[in-house]
């Protein structure tokens, strides 16, 4: 059975993907958007890591080498994390709704929603794509797929502190407060 995962994990998520692209018809009209340079930049590396992740020709040499063994000793606790992650970024998806945006926006009637998975962390939808990717990067076991966590940690990162900006411009003290009391990215932690 374990050696059946590291050929599913590929069409689970872009499953995940299809959800994202059909849920994302439904969004709420832009009012405003601040999705620059930098956040686009973002976006593109957080692709480049997913396209690091899954296609061999992008992990070439030193990439390509194991950091753990082939077996169902890290295979399953990979999927676990994959599954885990992925479902939480869907969860977030559908608790924030037709808010929802694809660049940092804020959409028509525009609320901070503190509620599900938001009320754990503040940006989950990211949070369960880098538990994702690490998970989907054991499962491969290849450095290539660390070198692919890293850069989508970096990249949402960073681009959860240029929303972050954004948010407080919109919501001042209400989102100051949910700063105050919520985490960013890891529950308690950071």
């Amino acid at each position: 059975m374990w050696t059946r995962i590291p050929d599913i994990v590929g069409p689970v998520w872009l499953a995940i993907f299809i959800i994202w692209a059909i849920s994302g018809l439904t969004v709420k009209d832009t009012v405003r958007s601040k999705s620059d340079a930098r956040a686009r930049l973002m976006v593109w590396g957080v692709l480049l890591g997913w396209f690091i992740l899954f296609n061999p020709r992008f992990r070439p040499g030193a990439l390509a080498e194991r950091f753990v063994p082939v077996g169902p000793a890290a295979t399953y606790p990979g999927a676990a994390l994959t599954i885990v992650g992925l479902g939480f970024a869907l969860w977030a998806r559908f608790a924030i709704g037709r808010n929802w945006g694809g660049a940092i926006t804020v959409q028509e009637g525009h609320k901070v929603v503190r509620s599900g998975p938001y009320a754990l962390v503040r940006h989950p939808i990211y949070s369960g794509f880098m538990l994702a990717t690490f998970g989907t990067a054991i499962i491969f076991g290849e450095v290539g797929g660390l070198v692919s966590t890293a850069l989508v940690v970096i990249c949402w990162g960073y681009k959860a502190r240029l929303e972050e900006s954004f948010m407080i411009e919109q919501f001042g003290a209400e989102y100051e407060q949910y700063r105050h009391e919520v985490k960013g990215l890891i529950p308690g932690v950071w």
